[in-house]
């Protein structure tokens, strides 16, 4: 609670000051990344919101001392924290982690399982010791040597644990079967490396007849221009790929390169087309698209990349070409790929199944280790885990495999400055990849290892403390929570981001994996399309069908929300503005227009930087540019109606105050959004503001 609603702070301004920046300053602690398991300090948040919630009840807070009293405290009586679209789940487990009742819901399958393995499947199996033959049931020793320790599986550590067991165990299976097609690479001394990367270009055949040579498709000639640590120096790398053309037949081959002369400028495509190595050639876009619908592309190894103190790039050979070649996965994900702009498969290049986004090595490892996750399942069973217990690491194993396909994908780049490969999904879009760089899965860097590690470290600094609920619903029809929870949500904006079709790409691979464990969420081929909150062009009438359905939403939540604590909906606020029927209109004056209308006074608008200046997205147009936390409470009802004057009368009489308090509070360059909520707070305080004519003064 602020200090100046608090009656012993009533009129001391000089106090309440004090008070308040005694609690800013536990919330500027808070946010510090490094502070997100600190318990002291979580535990005096967990207080601070306990002691509001008894003011709220009119009861006495639980005894600050005791910690665990706190959390039980707050899980019996705080209202729940409910996030109507929790996407990955931030809202729910923030929640969560200050020992709130977290509550997500969401229409997208891939979304719930994220949110379930974040809030609801730790805190089923907390202070569990693992279940691996390994692992000591008594305790866990963290350190080395003299600082070694035992101490009990706390949270979810023996959860983790298990994840990092039977995900070596997936990968020395899948080793036994598949490991023959990732042999190694020689080097130049005779001795032997493992192979990161093998580097590919697709081709097409060259449109000129006295040629005919596979066209190499490449972006750049250039492998390297990452600066190397050697020996205490720093060092650059300026490795590149030469093409050999033969001349009876004409062929065209590549040889590694590590110096500065001669590399060649640019590569053979653009977006206009591509030019022919071999005999100089052009070729228009339309011909590569016409070679690829007709199944003409191909593709060529251009280099391999060796791992080693330094990673050292290498041409390729026969050998490492035919193991490629070798590879037959047992299955391959067909479903068919919406053929949106967005997608490759909207853009005219023959690419209309998921299976097409990867080759057959790359199927071959996605499918091994997908059928491994529901072996490692048994196992665990046979070890002596629940069936719920089992199925929980299953889950968590198949999100490692959810990751490991966005490198292990044709789609995939090797970025030359940092010298690792760039997943599919470095924006929200599947562009079109000439020239890909294929992982080895059973390599040191980014492989199935890393992908594991990634989750059982999350997996082990998650809460895992008061439960949470996840469920798959539409929340324009269906609010899951008790009545008067506090919603927090970042709703879907507009068309900015197509959520089902891009979730696809994972959820072929989850699917297989999981719906046996998951059914509810599995039961469909795809991603559900048809009920997604978008304004996408698949729709009738989007933007008109959007705003309804957003409408709708905001409606239930109004009806559903605590009056005693504020709702916050978060809007991802973009500098664009469309003009319809004369009139200037913003996603913005529309998401502030559904929340009047729906009975919410809306009582601040805080700016948020929260997006990465540096995203890919972040370079065009359509970014999103910064964050406003919308405030909100429930108007009451029966709230009256004003004139024009009357609302202009009041702002005149308000307005000037809370603009004084925001300029000695707020950057300028987030003045002109943090203003808008005052003046927001008195027109939503009114039922409907209008002119002398009757005619409605819109936002």
């Amino acid at each position: 609670d602020d200090p100046s609603s608090l009656p012993e702070f009533e009129g001391d301004e000089e106090a309440q000051r004090i008070e308040r920046a005694r609690l800013h300053a536990i919330i500027e602690k808070l946010v510090v990344w490094e502070h997100s398991n600190d318990e002291a300090l979580l535990a005096e948040a967990r207080w601070e919101i306990a002691r509001s919630v008894a003011r709220a009840r009119d009861e006495a807070p639980p005894p600050r001392e005791d910690a665990a009293a706190v959390l039980g405290w707050l899980a019996a009586r705080a209202p729940a924290v409910y996030d109507p679209f929790c996407g990955g789940g931030s809202i729910p487990l923030e929640a969560q982690r200050l020992g709130l009742r977290a509550v997500g819901t969401d229409l997208n399958p891939v979304a719930v399982l994220i949110t379930k393995a974040l809030i609801e499947l730790p805190p089923k199996f907390r202070d569990l010791p693992p279940a691996n033959p390994d692992a000591d049931p008594m305790g866990m020793t963290t350190g080395k040597g003299r600082n070694a320790q035992r101490l009990a599986w706390r949270g979810a550590a023996g959860l983790a644990d298990d994840i990092r067991w039977y995900g070596r165990w997936m990968r020395e299976r899948a080793w036994e079967r598949i490991g023959h097609l990732y042999p190694p690479a020689r080097l130049a001394d005779g001795g032997e490396a493992t192979v990161i990367a093998w580097l590919w270009a697709r081709t097409v055949l060259c449109p000129n007849p006295a040629c005919g040579v596979a066209m190499p498709l490449m972006r750049t000639f250039q492998l390297s221009t990452a600066r190397e640590r050697d020996q205490g120096t720093s060092r650059q790398d300026k490795y590149w790929v030469k093409p050999v053309v033969g001349k009876s037949p004409v062929t065209v081959a590549f040889e590694v390169q590590n110096h500065d002369g001669g590399v060649p400028t640019g590569g053979t495509v653009n977006r206009h087309g591509s030019t022919c190595i071999a005999c100089g050639v052009a070729a228009p876009l339309t011909y590569v698209r016409e070679q690829a619908k007709e199944g003409r592309i191909r593709e060529k190894m251009i280099a391999m990349i060796a791992a080693g103190e330094r990673k050292t790039f290498i041409s390729p050979t026969r050998d490492h070409k035919r193991s490629a070649l070798d590879a037959k996965p047992n299955w391959r994900p067909d479903q068919k790929m919406p053929s949106t702009a967005h997608k490759v498969s909207g853009r005219g290049y023959g690419v209309s199944q998921w299976s097409q986004l990867f080759t057959e090595r790359q199927l071959t490892a996605l499918t091994t280790f997908t059928e491994g996750a529901a072996a490692a399942r048994s196992l665990l069973v046979e070890h002596g885990a629940s069936e719920a217990y089992a199925d929980a690491v299953a889950t968590y194993l198949a999100l490692a495999i959810g990751r490991m396909a966005q490198y292990c994908s044709s789609f995939a780049r090797w970025d030359r400055a940092s010298n690792a490969i760039v997943g599919v999904y470095a924006r929200q879009a599947i562009p079109m990849v000439w020239d890909f760089a294929e992982l080895n899965p059973f390599s040191p860097t980014q492989s199935w290892d890393g992908q594991v590690e990634w989750v059982a470290k999350a997996v082990e600094r998650l809460p895992a403390a008061n439960g949470g609920v996840t469920h798959q619903a539409d929340a324009s029809t269906t609010i899951h929570a008790d009545k008067g929870p506090v919603i927090l949500t970042d709703p879907p904006y507009y068309d900015n981001i197509s959520y089902a079709e891009l979730s696809d790409f994972f959820y072929v691979w989850l699917r297989p994996a999981l719906r046996d464990i998951h059914p509810e969420l599995f039961a469909g081929i795809l991603v559900p399309i048809e009920e997604e909150m978008v304004a996408a062009p698949r729709f009738e009438n989007a933007r008109e069908r959007f705003e309804m359905l957003m409408n709708r939403t905001l409606r239930l939540i109004r009806e559903r929300c605590t009056p005693d604590f504020p709702s916050s909906i978060f809007y991802a606020y973009r500098q664009q503005e469309e003009e319809r029927e004369g009139v200037t209109s913003t996603g913005w004056d529309t998401m502030l227009t559904a929340l009047v209308r729906a009975g919410f006074q809306i009582v601040a608008t805080w700016p948020m930087r929260t997006e990465l200046a540096n995203r890919a997205r972040g370079m065009g147009t359509n970014s999103l540019a910064t964050s406003v936390v919308l405030v909100c409470r429930p108007r009451p009802d029966g709230a009256p109606y004003a004139t024009r004057q009357e609302f202009f009368a009041a702002l005149d009489a308000e307005l000037p105050d809370a603009l004084k308090y925001l300029t000695g509070h707020i950057e300028p360059v987030d003045l002109a959004q943090a203003a808008i909520g005052p003046g927001m707070a008195i027109y939503s305080r009114y039922a409907g503001v209008e002119t002398i004519a009757g005619e409605p003064v819109t936002v």
